[in-house]
């Protein structure tokens, strides 16, 4: 029995580590990385990182109240592709923590007011899952303004 077991238990892990194309998390976030900075030098732009690998550009940090995970936030936005297809836009009010893990960790780095540019490696998006016009992989660039927090 237990020859049986370590043997599943390890191709489970293998399982749940890779995309559908085998590519580990840490392989795919280092493609993604190359895609974005590939991006910020062909548009000219100059980011900060996480260690995520989350970049983000703050044109105007704002001024108000700066959103915690239990927050509440209404945020105009564009979702572009790293193409430039728009594939989202308008306004959205929805509690952070349910909304995908690169606004959770980009969002609080504004104040009421303030807008930039959130570029965030498709493992803090929609990982290697299709979503809608999203392809599986994909690096998502969201132009996003804050504009009101409660908490």
């Amino acid at each position: 029995m237990k020859k049986i077991i370590l043997p599943l238990v390890m191709l489970i892990a293998i399982m749940f580590a890779c995309n559908d194309d085998g590519t580990s998390y840490e392989e795919q976030l280092a493609i993604d990385i190359e895609k974005i900075q590939d991006y910020l030098t062909d548009n000219g732009l100059t980011a900060q990182s996480t260690a995520s690998g989350l970049h983000y550009i703050i044109g105007q940090e704002g001024t108000g109240i700066k959103p915690t995970i239990s927050s509440v936030v209404e945020v105009e936005y564009t979702g572009k592709l790293l193409s430039g297809e728009i594939f989202d836009s308008g306004t959205l009010q929805y509690p952070l923590w349910r909304l995908i893990e690169g606004w959770q960790e980009g969002i609080p780095l504004f104040g009421v007011g303030g807008h930039g540019k959130l570029l965030i490696p498709s493992g803090l998006g929609y990982g290697s899952e299709e979503t809608g016009e999203i392809p599986a992989n994909s690096v998502l660039i969201f132009d996003i303004e804050l504009i009101s927090v409660s908490n």
